[in-house]
């Protein structure tokens, strides 16, 4: 029988969907990513991919630490971008100024979300 609670699937699907998104709409990912990273079509992928697996491997008992320590460490770069996008207003896709601000503690709930399946 199967113990996991849902709400470690719902985690890994949002990772899932989040992933997916850097394929659908990858030209929007491109665009946040701060000017000194090489290859932002490249970054956009690889990080697609990552979340992607780590929304499967963190529904997987034997892989779960892994996958909470890749969640939480991918959680921390992604740090750089919301900062970035404070920064700039055109780059930040005229999002308000508060709900970008609102992100960044949103992050650690998300590490600590991860962190609580460990």
């Amino acid at each position: 029988m199967n113990s996991n609670p849902w709400h470690l699937y719902l985690m890994g699907g949002l990772y899932i969907l989040a992933g997916l998104m850097h394929f659908i709409k990858s030209k929007m990912y491109m665009r946040i990513i701060p000017l000194y990273l090489p290859n932002h079509k490249l970054l956009v992928y690889l990080s697609g991919i990552m979340e992607i697996l780590l929304g499967i491997t963190v529904c997987i008992k034997a892989t779960r630490p892994f996958a909470v320590l890749g969640i939480i460490c991918m959680l921390l770069v992604f740090l750089t971008v919301h900062f970035y996008m404070l920064n700039d207003e055109k780059i930040s896709a005229k999002i308000p100024k508060w709900i970008l601000i609102l992100r960044i503690p949103l992050q650690f709930v998300l590490m600590y979300w991860a962190f609580s399946y460990f």
